[in-house]
């Protein structure tokens, strides 16, 4: 029998690390074969781990605490050593009869399993299913068998693969991913550049991270492929500081690879040559933007350069070169091994394949999501999701991060491709799907987005770098009850201005969250200029707290918390709450048992 711990970053966050140390504290004789994978994607069951006997998992333990490791190494220990029988397939099972039933309290609901269930798999096809640090692991799933075809096959012939499966870059433009490397194929320069996108800067976006932390030669592969298509002997993988797990597992699978002869020269005894390395940027969300990546990667200061010329004729130390995000690399290998057709076959007829999408927020069940292109917002936030949490009433979906935009509930019917949602004003994005309940002022949200990049402008045009900072001003303003009439209508005319003004795509889309909702919730900002009110009671300066006499039973303890001494009342007496001392912390309403205290 084997256990298996998910030691993604969320699982690590939420303990999974001090679980398994515990499990081997009491595994001295190895009764149990102990061993790591990376993001299954269901981050809001953390930590997850799964018991297998041989080759097939048998139970998926969720929610698991340093306190269950007692009972958990027991009872798997006990059913290895009774024999336990084998189920006839690689699914979970339910296993009846002791020692693993004892086990039943912390299984994955039939509810849970669904958010699997309905997902369609390819770019995190191992991901939580494999140990990441193992090259065998990879290997024993079909790893690097694509990048052993494609060496049988022409460069030219691996884009004509790329151009039938569709594959668009999945970092947000949805460019065809063939068109950029038949561009870089045919550019003219002696040595030429593969570059991976992995500086993942959306506020709430974590799929690239995830697929490096739990299947790093997925990346690796893909980029093999592409590096031998365009014909470059050199890649970098840009990946943000900020992701320690992803850059430690991503050097192992590299010093791995290049051990079995995948990286460096004469790979798999070829004429193929190429060598990839790791580049750890500081965190700036602007060098998303590829030429500012390539401005970075160089050793100056992350900011666009004017195009064209494009990154195919001119780009790393002005030589051809092409750039591609984690996600796109991570289908290549599929697609080369079950063909262009297969993948174009998933989808719609603009938007083929799948898309990794980071499910958060007000969402029942947060994590990474796969699913085809086509279905809609609705089969995703409620069918994968589950809906809102806490019995919540839905509101809106931000989508595509700081660059996208509020989509309301009456289109959560729309088709998730790229035209179907550049017509409601956001964006595809990288796959950021951050979702809101009726508690979210549309407001401040999009006065956080502008705080996002008016602190991340690059400050090289005047439009973002000034543009941006005006807009959140007049949106702090309007949140703070301090907005005037003209105040929608200049914010309209600053985000169109900034749109066709800005150099880059981060100015040119910043404007985003700001029209979608002036678009969609007019009504927010109106009440927040004419009436000082903020209908979601989520702006502080907004709000307004009262104890309702009826309702307070003089427990004192509202009185208790408040930092300020602002709520006076005698014992078994009603409360109130003097507006003058309030710093409306919210204390009150959060100590209260019995829905006394009143926020308006």
């Amino acid at each position: 029998m084997k256990l298996v711990f998910g030691e993604g970053s969320c699982g690590i966050a939420a303990g999974a690390r001090k679980v398994r140390a515990a499990v081997e504290k009491l595994n001295a004789d190895n009764a149990v074969e102990i061993g790591i994978t990376g993001c299954i994607g269901m981050c809001y069951l953390e930590p997850i781990v799964d018991v297998y006997d041989g080759g097939t998992l048998v139970k998926r333990l969720v929610k698991v605490q340093e306190k269950d490791a007692e009972r958990i190494y027991k009872a798997v220990a006990d059913a290895g050593r009774a024999g336990a029988p084998r189920p006839p397939t690689a699914s979970v099972q339910q296993q009846d009869g002791a020692p693993l039933s004892e086990l039943a309290d912390l299984e994955i609901s039939a509810d849970d399993k669904e958010f699997l269930e309905k997902q369609t798999r390819i770019a995190l096809r191992h991901c939580g299913l494999i140990d990441p640090e193992d090259i065998a692991a990879y290997e024993a799933v079909d790893g690097y068998k694509a990048i052993r075809k494609v060496l049988a096959m022409t460069p030219e012939d691996v884009i004509a693969e790329i151009k039938v499966s569709g594959l668009a870059g999945r970092g947000g433009a949805g460019f065809p991913t063939w068109f950029k490397w038949n561009a870089a194929r045919n550019a003219k320069g002696e040595q030429k550049y593969l570059i991976c996108n992995a500086d993942e800067g959306d506020p709430g976006a974590f799929m690239d991270r995830a697929v490096i932390e739990s299947d790093p030669h997925s990346l690796i592969e893909g980029m093999l492929i592409a590096a031998y298509a365009i014909g470059a002997t050199k890649a970098f993988v840009y990946v943000r500081a900020e992701y320690p797990l992803a850059i430690v597992r991503l050097e192992k699978a590299l010093a791995a690879a290049k051990k079995a002869g995948l990286l460096g020269e004469n790979i798999l005894g070829s004429h193929f040559s190429c060598d990839i390395r790791i580049k750890a940027g500081a965190g700036a969300f602007v060098c998303g933007e590829e030429t500012a990546l390539i401005e970075s990667l160089e050793g100056n200061r992350g900011m666009p350069r004017l195009k064209p010329p494009f990154p195919a004729e001119k780009g790393y130390t002005q030589a051809p070169s092409n750039i591609n995000n984690v996600e796109t690399f991570a289908n290549v290998a599929w697609i080369i091994l079950n063909g262009g057709a297969a993948f174009a076959a998933m989808g719609t007829e603009t938007s083929k394949g799948t898309k990794v999408f980071a499910l958060t927020g007000k969402i029942k069940r947060g994590g990474l999501v796969e699913i085809p292109m086509g279905l809609t917002l609705r089969d995703v936030i409620f069918g994968i999701g589950g809906g809102i949490r806490d019995g919540g009433t839905f509101k809106a979906v931000q989508m595509g991060g700081p660059s996208g935009g509020c989509i309301p509930e009456h289109l959560l019917d729309t088709k998730i491709d790229y035209k179907a949602l550049g017509a409601t004003g956001a964006i595809m994005g990288s796959g950021g799907m951050v979702v809101m309940d009726s508690h979210t002022c549309m407001v401040n949200m999009a006065r956080f987005f502008l705080d996002f990049t008016a602190k991340e402008s690059c400050g090289k045009c005047v439009h973002c770098r000034i543009g941006t900072k005006r807009m959140h001003e007049i949106l702090t303003r309007i949140t703070e009850g301090k907005g005037k009439e003209g105040d929608v209508e200049l914010l309209q005319e600053l985000c169109n201005g900034i749109k066709a003004g800005a150099l880059c795509g981060l100015g040119q889309t910043a404007p985003n969250p700001v029209l979608t909702t002036i678009r969609y919730f007019r009504d927010e900002y109106d009440a927040h200029i004419r009436e000082a009110r903020c209908p979601a009671h989520e702006c502080a300066a907004l709000k307004t707290y009262s104890i309702d006499p009826a309702k307070c039973k003089g427990c004192t303890m509202c009185a208790k918390k408040c930092p300020v001494g602002a709520i006076t009342g005698a014992v078994k007496q009603p409360h109130a709450i003097d507006p003058a001392k309030c710093i409306k912390c919210g204390q009150c309403a959060a100590t209260c048992k019995f829905g006394a205290v009143v926020i308006g």
